[in-house]
């Protein structure tokens, strides 16, 4: 198969649309099938049945990860929890693999097969593959070594991706998009709106309220769930702090080596640099006189400093860096990525002494001289021994501190005796208050490894130990209050809170609603937000293409839906919307029509691009919303549960 492949390697790219594979490749290689981050799921187990077709639950852990991974790589430091839930990333990742599977069974239906040769060219042309843009067989075998998957198992995967992909074809085929699509959806695209807009927020309604004591008893029973006491505990517990035990510590010399070896990238020498530099700024809107003038000073600077003058001299003389002139050009020691490109190149390509050619870059003209240079390396053991020393006695110390309490716990968890314990490891035996699910625990902070496991635990029952916060916890619960319904007295201020967040919510919504009446009887939206002491806003012009999204409005697939039938005739909107809280009343204050004349040729072109991709893609995503609609889909309970918890509906 690899020598077939190698022969075909310049051959025509084998186009496959479908979002698998070699999306996927863009970012993380395997992204529906690939290897993903170590799961603790279920091998072997299965997360979904199609069909009668077994999805593996790994196959699921695998999609999960990339997907994680490949989120993660787009955010960043932006990437947390409650992104990861906003995107839904498990949900995706079951969807993904559920279509991929009725694309495949589709196909099959159909009677579509994959060629070997349609196979070895789809394999040829992944650019993952490639070293200078042809397969290389080492590159493949190493790819797939890495994503820990056999060129057996891959090649069936290809085979499947190749599979959909016809079907995919199948479908768009027949495709087609007409001129007066093309003219609808540039007045789609063009046709702006500016609405004007009440905005009530219930809060300013909360001053309104007053508390009537049976209307709040009333209320309180009627919602006295809402306020159920949650179950809490308290702990006792015991830290076993590595400190105690670094004195215990020996370190040989084999164990020395061993931990320079596994964290050589602690040790990392990057390549470096140092140079100095004269600059000649060229303004961006200079002329071409300007520029000729500039070389030239530029060209007399690196003639001088070639001929031998000080280059400290004349970076103080003519450089208009004026933060390193002063230092006579010199810029230090840099790593590649801190300077621009042209200057980056040039200076990592001198020698110590070496003087540069004119350099251009956005900032100006440079003469660049060579100072030193650092190769890229890792620090030997020698150099580094006491970090090293520090490092294991550290690790090891946490090792002997985590063995410690796992000798206490094994010793003392059948009396779930913690005192005993204490006395044994000379501990001090610490208590917390009561705590309840999610709440920071006295003594030990926000430690969510620990509050999950202790409401799991029975009275008096020891935990097995948790890593937290540098030391290690060996805990049991001292005493457990069960959930209850609170009287009114205990959550007063909290009913009365309520309360009034309700009333003031019934009042403003009352008060929408007469406004609404009241613009549909003609009256002007000015004189009744004068009249309500509100004030009347401007979402400025928009465009369909905004969706759901309305400028100063926030998020309202209701309002995007009406904005654009409103008219000069009937600018009312029909109701009142609920957004993030506030009741909005909606009217046109002004509309911009397209203007068809600007729909030359060339947007035409752009137009029917874009709509003849949306129109294909439709056209597989309706094929799916049948197939899934007739499919017979079994999710495993387990993973239902998952999905629940990231938020699922």
């Amino acid at each position: 198969m690899l020598d077939l492949i190698r022969r075909k390697q310049k051959t025509a790219v084998v186009k496959l649309v479908f979002w698998t594979i070699i999306a996927a490749f863009v970012g993380t290689i395997f992204l529906v099938w690939g290897k993903g981050r170590d799961s603790d799921g279920q091998p072997g187990s299965v997360a979904v049945t199609v069909n009668g077709s077994d999805i593996a639950y790994q196959d699921y852990q695998r999609a999960y990860s990339n997907l994680y991974q490949l989120y993660q790589n787009i955010y960043r430091d932006q990437f947390n929890p409650a992104l990861e839930r906003q995107l839904g990333l498990k949900e995706q990742a079951i969807n993904q693999l559920i279509e991929q599977t009725l694309l495949i069974q589709e196909a099959k239906s159909q009677g579509m097969k994959v060629s070997k040769k349609e196979l070895v060219d789809s394999i040829a042309e992944i650019p993952s593959f490639q070293e200078n843009g042809a397969f290389s067989k080492n590159r493949y075998l190493e790819v797939l070594a890495y994503q820990r998957i056999s060129v057996e198992e891959f090649e069936a995967l290809q085979k499947q991706q190749l599979l959909a992909g016809k079907v995919q074809d199948q479908l768009q085929q027949g495709t087609a998009v007409s001129d007066q699509d093309i003219e609808a959806e540039y007045v789609n695209q063009n046709e702006k709106v500016n609405l004007a807009f009440l905005s009530l927020a219930p809060a300013l309604y909360e001053t309104r309220v007053k508390i009537d004591e049976e209307a709040l008893k009333s209320y309180f029973e009627q919602n006295r769930e809402a306020f159920r006491q949650p179950e809490s505990i308290a702990l006792s517990y015991l830290v076993f702090e590595p400190a105690k035990y670094r004195d215990q510590i020996t370190l040989s010399e084999e164990e020395l080596e061993k931990y320079h070896r596994r964290h050589l990238d602690q040790f990392d020498i990057q390549e470096q640099a140092k140079a100095s530099h004269v600059l000649i700024k060229v303004p961006a809107d200079a002329s071409e006189e300007t520029r000729t003038k500039k070389r030239e000073l530029a060209q007399k600077v690196l003639d001088e400093a070639r001929a031998g003058k000080d280059f400290a001299e004349l970076a103080r003389k003519y450089s208009d860096d004026t933060g390193s002139a002063a230092k006579g050009g010199e810029l230090g020691y840099f790593n590649r990525g801190t300077m621009v490109g042209p200057f980056e190149q040039s200076a990592f390509n001198l020698k110590p002494g070496d003087i540069s050619e004119i350099v251009e870059t956005n900032f100006g003209l440079h003469i660049i001289k060579g100072e030193g240079y650092i190769e890229a390396g890792v620090k030997p053991l020698a150099e580094v021994l006491d970090q090293v020393k520090q490092g294991l006695r550290e690790e090891k110390a946490q090792r002997l501190a985590f063995e410690k309490a796992m000798d206490a716990y094994n010793i003392n968890r059948k009396a779930g005796d913690l005192a005993a314990a204490a006395k044994a490891n000379e501990l001090g035996l610490k208590e917390t208050g009561l705590f309840t699910r999610g709440e920071p625990v006295e003594g030990l902070g926000a430690a969510p490894e620990i509050t999950d496991l202790a409401f799991t635990l029975q009275q008096d029952e020891l935990s097995r130990p948790i890593k937290h916060a540098g030391g290690v916890v060996l805990f049991a619960v001292k005493e457990r209050r069960e959930s209850r319904l609170p009287e009114l007295q205990e959550v007063r201020v909290k009913v009365e809170e309520a309360y009034r967040q309700a009333k003031g919510k019934e009042f403003a919504g009352e008060t929408a609603e007469k406004i609404l009446a009241a613009l549909k009887d003609g009256a002007s939206l000015q004189e009744l937000a004068d009249k309500h002491k509100e004030k009347v806003e401007e979402t400025d012009f928009f465009t369909r293409s905004y969706g759901a999204f309305i400028p100063r409005l926030g998020s309202s697939e209701e309002v995007s839906k009406v904005a654009f039938d409103l008219t000069a005739e009937a600018p009312v909107a029909p109701q009142v919307f609920e957004i993030d809280g506030r009741f909005v009343l909606v009217t046109l204050k002004e509309r911009q029509q397209a203007d068809l004349a600007q729909l030359d040729d060339t947007l035409k072109g752009q137009l029917r691009d874009s709509l003849l991709a949306r129109k294909k893609d439709e056209a597989v995503s309706a094929k799916l919303d049948e197939l899934r609609k007739n499919a017979e889909i079994t999710i495993a309970p387990a993973l239902i549960s998952a999905l629940e918890g990231n938020g699922r509906k």
